[in-house]
């Protein structure tokens, strides 16, 4: 059974940094690509960022510049530095790990990130 567990998530004043992490279990990580969603309230999810299992990224343009993508394959994780916190980057971070071809993907239990102006 896969399992994506976050952690780090919590309440920063804007400008703050935090860093997520997600443990992965039950999968062979280093074989896939994994990245990180979020949703506001009343927004959509949006793709923040991924990490491909060849170390190649992609980071969505609100958040370029600001934000990091990494995996320790070794320890089964993807973390998400994130620098410079405004409010709009407020809402539920979630771990995920794309199945293409099945009807759905890996997902974690989200972890809450609140910016406060």
């Amino acid at each position: 059974q896969v399992q994506l567990v976050e952690s780090g998530g919590g309440l920063v004043q804007a400008g703050g940094s935090l860093r997520l992490s997600c443990a992965a279990s039950g999968i062979i990580f280093s074989f896939n690509t994994v990245g990180w969603h979020r949703q506001a309230p009343g927004k959509q999810r949006e793709l923040v960022a991924s990490i491909t299992r060849g170390g190649s990224t992609n980071y969505a343009d609100s958040v370029k510049g600001r934000f990091t993508i990494s995996r320790d394959n070794a320890k089964n994780t993807v973390y998400l530095q994130m620098n410079s916190l405004t409010p709009e980057d407020t809402g539920v971070y979630y771990c995920w790990i794309p199945r293409p071809g099945f009807v759905r993907d890996y997902w974690g239990q989200g972890t809450q990130v609140t910016v406060s102006s």
